[in-house]
């Protein structure tokens, strides 16, 4: 606001000037050339000529500037008002200021970074076209400087802006583009650990629960053991129980936000070699009866629908162990062709797992993550039931 009414009175002061310069020539153009001028004659003095265009002149002086303080506000209608204002200064009055050519430079620079980049060039059109139509025969100098330099600047002042807010925008962009990044890459990281924590939970957690099943068994099923073997046995399951409890405690810290790696290893799935390991190691570990009923025409599924498939059959057989020691164990799998249908059943007590661990959760994690759904509780009849129903292969998909 202080810089425009600076300019302004600047303006209005050289306008002035101006005026009186066009007067005096006024007058002297007046007198015939060759013809003396007589003492009578009634010969106007230099600046008392017509009071018109000082009038005239300090108005389009004030209209070049006075857009100034919209420029921040509207700074489309500032240039606008600002360069109509010159041109016709220019071209009907012939004359400018330095003020008002201040004045345009300011406003096409900001009509460059907020307005219309195309309109913002345009609006500079008309001074390169001026500085061709103004003779270079003026009687004032001083207008065709000012046009020349209106010709060159102006549209250097609004392809600068126009540069500058580009440049902004890139950073912006640049910025926002690093958070989204930044962003994701810590959602994956999150994702990731939660997978590495269901696998170290499914696979090191379904061993250490064998070593502590098997000493136990061991420790009760051989008859006149010696007391120090007893208590090594005793010991050992203390230790793996220990393990397991300790295990539950860092995978909840990994869960959360541990930044740790595991290493991969391979993925196992339904093949019928891998399903019988699965379930002669738990039979193994139970020393009870555990038993593989598949229903339907086995077919190779997704990788990830089998993967799931095994680590779910995995923890059910964990959780029968742990919450139901010797009991009985059916794991059933019923291929129907648009899905299948998985099942473990124990004879048990029906407790689950009732340890509060992330097992139950863990199973329905994948189930989810492939399309599926699970379902837990006791069943009908006695024990503890495990029902997954998971994308199967559509035979007539193929």
């Amino acid at each position: 606001m202080v810089a425009g009414t600076l300019l302004a009175l600047l303006a209005v002061a050289e306008s002035i000037t101006q005026a009186g310069g066009a007067t005096a020539l006024g007058s002297t153009e007046s007198v015939p050339v060759g013809a003396m001028p007589m003492p009578s004659d009634d010969v106007p003095e230099a600046g008392s000529g017509p009071p018109l265009l000082f009038l005239v002149f300090p108005l389009l002086a004030l209209a070049t500037t006075l857009p100034l303080p919209l420029m921040w506000a509207q700074p489309v209608a500032a240039a606008l008002l600002a360069t109509g204002a010159g041109v016709l200064s220019i071209l009907a009055f012939h004359t400018m200021t330095a003020a008002g050519l201040v004045a345009q430079l300011v406003t096409g620079y900001r009509f460059g970074r907020r307005g219309s980049p195309v309109a913002a060039v345009l609006v500079t059109v008309p001074y390169p076209l001026l500085a061709v139509l103004v003779p270079a025969d003026q009687p004032d100098g001083r207008l065709r400087v000012y046009t020349l330099l209106l010709a060159c600047l102006a549209p250097v002042a609004a392809l600068t802006g126009i540069a500058v807010r580009v440049r902004g925008r890139t950073i912006a962009d640049t910025a926002a583009r690093q958070v989204i990044a930044e962003s994701l890459v810590e959602h994956t990281a999150r994702g990731e650990r939660a997978r590495i924590a269901r696998e170290l939970h499914d696979v090191v957690a379904h061993h250490i629960s064998m070593v502590a099943v098997q000493a136990e068994t061991a420790r009760l099923a051989v008859p006149g053991m010696p007391a120090a073997g007893a208590e090594r046995l005793l010991a050992i399951g203390d230790t793996a129980r220990a393990a397991l409890t300790e295990m539950r405690r860092l995978l909840g810290v990994l869960r959360a936000d541990a930044d740790e790696e595991a290493a991969w290893r391979p993925q196992p799935g339904l093949r019928l070699g891998e399903l019988n390991e699965l379930i002669d190691e738990a039979r193994d570990a139970s020393g009870t009866g555990t038993r593989l009923i598949l229903r339907g025409t086995p077919v190779v599924l997704d990788p990830g629908v089998e993967l799931a498939a095994y680590r779910i059959i995995q923890e059910a057989l964990t959780n029968a162990r742990r919450h139901a020691p010797g009991a009985a164990v059916d794991v059933e799998l019923d291929y129907t062709g648009a899905e299948l249908l998985l099942s473990v059943r124990d004879n048990g007590p029906g407790s689950g797992d009732a340890g509060g661990g992330h097992g139950l959760s863990g199973m329905r994690e994948r189930a989810a993550a492939v399309g599926g759904e699970l379902r837990t509780g006791p069943a009908p009849g006695g024990g503890f039931r495990v029902e997954a129903r998971l994308p199967g292969k559509d035979e007539e998909a193929g």
